[in-house]
């Protein structure tokens, strides 16, 4: 098979078994790369498997079509092999993952926020705000902790693009969905008290956080939580099912300018 030079390889679009995944001149990201590639290997075997016609075609924007999208189900349904938990499976993992299962947690909080819009030079808002954390993490401990509190509430006066900083930056009391998830995992997976020690990223920015005082609440008894329990390890054995499938498919495809996990047999639980 012939090899294409190096120049024709930058330029020529990601591709699975030929099939492009974006236009030339476009360049998605790698994670929107990776979704059209793991799509599109899926529509390929569906293709394969005689449960999509061969007229149905790829679009360069990701997009599947009706027909592909139930195709794919159907494959996914007859090729996936899935455990079912037993109550043994359920009641070691509800053990092992208390605190995913425990109700009333809440923390007392505050923040400074850095808020990434369209047109930011999001380099120069980091350095912002990792100064202003800096500096209100350094003041001096001498100091009295009312004045920590005051340089705080000052800064997010100041700075923060939250209406908080009306307030100081308080946001009061919160729950687990009182938050954005990539902050809820953040404030909720430890449990540290004061201001903290990184920049927690949310979709809105940056936030420099003050935790003021935490709530632990208390672990729901399986028999309440056994449905969710019982949910969780189901989506989790898909998951693991799936990942598998789509390394075969990548170990058994000429995939180009995207990378994928390949294998030539099915990965072991």
């Amino acid at each position: 098979m012939t090899t294409p030079s190096t120049a024709s390889v930058l330029t020529q679009p990601a591709s699975v078994n030929g099939v492009a995944l974006h236009l030339p001149g476009e360049a998605p990201d790698t994670g929107t790369l990776r979704q059209r590639a793991c799509s599109e290997l899926l529509r390929q075997a569906a293709q394969e498997a005689g449960l999509l016609g061969i007229e149905d075609s790829a679009s360069p924007d990701g997009v599947l079509s009706a027909d592909a999208s139930d195709a794919i189900e159907q494959l996914l349904e007859r090729e996936l092999t899935r455990a079912e938990p037993d109550e043994a499976a359920c009641r070691r993992h509800h053990a092992a993952h208390e605190a995913t299962y425990r109700q009333g947690d809440r923390v007392l909080l505050r923040h400074i926020l850095f808020a990434v819009t369209p047109g930011v030079d999001v380099r120069r808002l980091r350095e912002r705000a990792e100064q202003v954390l800096l500096e209100v993490r350094c003041t001096d401990a001498a100091d009295a902790q009312a004045s920590v509190d005051d340089l705080f509430g000052r800064r997010a006066a100041e700075l923060s693009n939250c209406p908080s900083a009306q307030e100081g930056g308080h946001l009061g009391w919160v729950t687990t969905p009182d938050l954005a998830p990539e902050l809820a995992r953040e404030l909720f997976s430890g449990q540290e008290v004061g201001v903290l020690p990184r920049l927690v990223h949310s979709r809105f920015g940056l936030h420099v956080v003050e935790v003021l005082r935490r709530e632990v609440g208390t672990v729901a008894p399986f028999e309440s939580v056994r449905a969710a329990v019982r949910l969780s390890l189901q989506q989790q054995s898909w998951a693991t099912a799936l990942r598998q499938y789509l390394q075969l498919l990548a170990g058994q495809a000429q995939v180009v300018g995207v990378q994928l996990d390949a294998a030539d047999t099915p990965l072991l639980q």
